[in-house]
Parts: structure tokens; sequence; C-alpha cells
């Protein structure tokens, strides 16, 4: 090999090496891996509207591009705007930091990466707004349930996001209020959570809203654990004692009962004295789509952030192995079931971990308790008495004539043997 194709080779690398764009801390919008990607494409691509550059000008999408323009008409009545000028020029002084929120490249020049922000920004605030509105009768977007709560669901999309600080922004030239910004936004977009870990926090500070990065983000910050178990579960997440899980029916068969309770949290799932207490998860056609765009971004964020979406859904998946479980927990109350099959539960909830990293240390302690009351023998054959002889009222009344018969008998017996001896 001569000096001259070392040279060549070293050119190359060098080449490569200054190519290389600097890691930086502010991208925080990143594309689903493809190893989570893969287990269901259809979950993480939107289906009305395409926000921010990931899905821009796909032909499914283009339909919407008109109704933004209208929004952004709206949206510069409702901000007593005389003209775009004013709002082109707020974000073209952000263009650069928002550009960098994309973990991708972004192949927009300025003038267009600044008019998608406009855009795509002004409808989210003008679509904010009208939600909580009377519905206008001539929107198409109001006319029917079905488009307004897809469209929502395309708003929380790992991949369709714009930065937080472009709508801050944008509603500044409405409210200057930020807390009421919040609030709206949370309003608004809390109904698509399937279930009551709704928790929003009372105020936040301008530094606190500074923080946050993208709309999924305030979302999933505000549907978390109650802070007595959000502190424990930090706690444990260093030290998490692993345990086998086992799925409902073979919980029931080990003596442990379910109840459903009426707590204000979803996430606050209990086991005291043979009883597990879980709150009731409601699943709709919508919720694998949300679940899996929160579950995505927790494996995004860095892994000292909490991932307490996963865990729960990891935990639920362990007491689910198949419809005989979800039925179970269905008659119980602690599933409800809108799909209106068994069977698809079971599918969404056992494929809804795949490829996903979890702790597990949401509900460790309870899945040690668990498995220390099924490890007891006296737990098991208790269970398997009540599950054989009295699991119905017949059979109850059968085990009680057998005993009563079984106590005749003695007696006889014992007449018997004293008449004998008289």
């Amino acid at each position: 090999m001569g000096t001259e194709e070392l040279d060549c080779v070293a050119i190359s690398i060098n080449e490569k090496l200054g190519s290389l764009s600097p890691l930086s801390s502010d991208r925080c919008i990143f594309k689903v891996p493809n190893q989570v990607r893969v287990v269901n494409e259809k979950a993480y691509a939107p289906e009305i509207i395409a926000i921010g550059p990931y899905h821009r000008g796909k032909d499914h999408l283009k339909a919407m591009e008109e109704h933004k323009i209208r929004y952004l008409q709206r949206f510069l009545r409702r901000s007593h705007q005389n003209s775009v000028l004013g709002i082109v020029q707020a974000i073209r002084a952000l263009e650069e930091t928002a550009r960098n929120c994309y973990s991708e490249p972004v192949s927009l020049t300025q003038d267009e990466f600044v008019e998608m922000m406009v855009v795509d920004g002004c409808f989210i605030v003008e679509f904010s707004y009208r939600c909580v509105e009377t519905a206008d009768p001539e929107d198409p977007i109001f006319q029917t349930n079905q488009i307004q709560s897809r469209l929502m669901l395309d708003l929380l999309l790992v991949e369709n996001q714009l930065p937080f600080f472009v709508l801050i922004k944008l509603f500044h030239m409405i409210t200057g209020q930020e807390n009421s910004i919040i609030k709206l936004l949370l309003k608004v977009f809390k109904f698509l959570l399937p279930g009551r870990g709704y928790n929003p926090k009372h105020e936040y500070t301008s530094e606190q809203i500074g923080q946050i990065r993208h709309l999924l983000e305030l979302i999933h910050d505000n549907w978390q654990p109650l802070p007595t178990r959000m502190e424990s579960y930090l706690n444990m997440r260093e030290n998490v004692k692993r345990s086998f899980p086992r799925c409902a029916i073979e919980l029931q068969e080990a003596g442990i009962k379910f109840k459903k309770v009426e707590e204000q949290n979803l996430f606050d799932i209990s086991f005291r004295n043979g009883v597990m207490r879980i709150p009731t998860l409601t699943i709709r056609d919508e919720t694998q789509c949300i679940m899996r765009n929160l579950i995505a971004y927790e494996q995004l964020i860095p892994r000292s952030s909490p991932i307490y979406v996963s865990d729960y859904m990891i935990f639920m998946d362990s007491l689910i192995n198949s419809e005989k479980d979800v039925e179970l927990l269905c008659r119980k109350g602690i599933i409800e079931n809108w799909l209106g099959d068994d069977k698809a539960v079971a599918i969404l909830c056992n494929k809804i971990g795949d490829n996903v990293f979890c702790d597990r240390a949401l509900y460790a302690e309870i899945q040690y308790s668990v498995n220390m009351h099924c490890n007891k023998r006296w737990n098991v054959w208790m269970a398997k008495l009540r599950h054989n002889y009295f699991h119905s009222p017949w059979a109850l009344i059968s085990v009680l004539a057998a005993i009563i018969l079984l106590f005749l008998t003695f007696s006889q017996t014992l007449y018997s043997v004293f008449s004998y001896y008289k």
C-alpha cells in the first residue's frame, strides 16, 4: 500500500471529521427509533396533519394545508395583528434555535423553515382556542368528533412536534398570561388520556415554562403518579428487586383478589392483604396511539428522567397473557374495553412493550409482595379450596351437606360404640 493511497484515506477521513456537526443538548424532537416503530408503524404516523418537518409534504396530508392558512387568518383576527409581518419577524428571530431542536437534518431554507413554524404554530394555537369555544358550524374540522379527535392525536405524535417556545411566542400575541396558556392546552388534550392519571401542576413559573420542550412533553409531565408514589419510584430505580411476574388468572388461582378503585390517578396501584387494587384503564381506538407515543417519548429522553408510562404498561402487560386475563379484569371493572374484543386488548397490551426499555421500578415493591404471597403454600391451598369447593352457592351447599352427613355418621358410630360397652 503506497503513501499516496494512505494520503487519500487520510484526506477522506479528515473530510468526514470536518463535516461532523457539533452535538447539541438542544435536540429534543426526535424520530421514533426503528426497533420501536416496526412493532406498529401506524401508531407514529399522522393521518390528517403534518406539523414540523418530518412529515411535511406527504400526499395524504396536503389537504390540511388550506385549513392551516384559514386558521392563520383567524389567528390574525384573534391577536389583532394588522399583517403577518410581525409574526414572521418574531419567529425568524427564533429560526436557528428552533432548527437545532430537531435531531434529524432539516432540508429547508431559512425562509421555508420560518414559514412552516408560523403556519403550523398558528394552527395549533387557533385550534386550541376553538376546542374550548362554541363550535363554528362552518368549520369542517369540528363538524364530526372523529376528525377533531384524530387531529388532536396527530398533534401529540412524537414526530409531529414544534418547539414549545415557538408556541409560547405565538400565544403571547394573544395573551401575556403564561399559566393560562398551559391551562388551555391541558384542558384541550387531557381527554385523550386513557385514565385518571391527569395530575396538573397548579402553577408554572416562567423558568419552568421555558424548560418545556414541546406539547407532548407538557402532557406527559402532567400525567404522572401521585407525589408519594413518584418519590418512591425515583428512590427505587437504583435498587430494583426483580420479580417474576404472573398473569391475572394465575394470581387469582393463588388466592389474590382484584378490586377496582375509584382513584383519581391511573398509576395508583396497590397490594395489601391479598387484594390488588387497580384504577380503571379505559381502552379505546386511540389508546394504543397515545400510549405508544408517550412510551416512545420516554425512550428518547435522558436516562435519569422518569419513564413511568412505560413501567405502567409493562406491569399491565404482565397481568395479561391472553383474553382470559382481559375477561377477568373487565369483569372486575379494572379494564373498560371499548374495543369490544378481549383478544384485541390482550394483543395490544402484549405488544406495546416490545423493544421497550423500562426500570420496572414503579411497581417493584408490589410485584415482590405478590410473589411472596404466591410462594406461601397455605395461600395456594386456600385458593384451591375456595376454587374447587366454594366457587358457587350450590358447591357450598354440597360441601356443607357432606360435612353434616359426615358429622352424623361419626355421631352414629360413637353412639354405637358407647352402646356396645354399656
